[in-house]
C-alpha cells in the first residue's frame, strides 16, 4: 500500500512539475507574442505614416499646381480686360453717356 501511495505522490509531483513548466513556457510565449505584436504594430504604424505623408505631399503638390494654373488664368483674364479697357474706354464712356441722356 505504501508503494502505491509513494507512486501516486511521485506522479502528482511529476504532474505538478509539468504544470509549472507549462505555465513558465506560457509566460515566455506570452512575452514573445507581445514583443512580436508590438513590433508588428510599430512597423505598421510607420508604414501607414509614411504612406499618409506621401499622399499628403502629392495632394499638396497637386493643389499648388491647380492654384498656380488658376492664378495664371486670372492674371491672363485681368490683363486682357485691362487691354480691352485701354483700347475701348472712350467708346464705353460714350455709350454710358448716350444711355444716361436717352432717358
Amino acid at each position: 500500500m505504501d508503494s502505491i501511495v509513494n507512486r501516486l505522490t511521485e506522479i502528482e509531483d511529476a504532474a505538478s512539475a509539468i504544470v509549472r513548466h507549462a505555465e513558465e513556457q506560457k509566460d515566455v510565449l506570452d512575452q514573445e507574442y507581445d514583443k512580436k505584436r508590438k513590433a508588428f504594430d510599430d512597423e505598421l504604424e510607420e508604414k501607414t505614416q509614411a504612406r499618409l505623408d506621401a499622399i499628403r505631399r502629392d495632394l499638396e503638390k497637386k493643389t499648388a499646381a491647380i492654384l498656380d494654373s488658376q492664378s495664371g488664368a486670372s492674371d491672363t483674364l485681368i490683363r486682357d480686360l485691362q487691354e480691352e479697357y485701354a483700347e475701348k474706354h472712350t467708346e464705353y464712356a460714350r455709350e454710358i453717356l448716350r444711355r444716361i441722356t436717352e432717358v
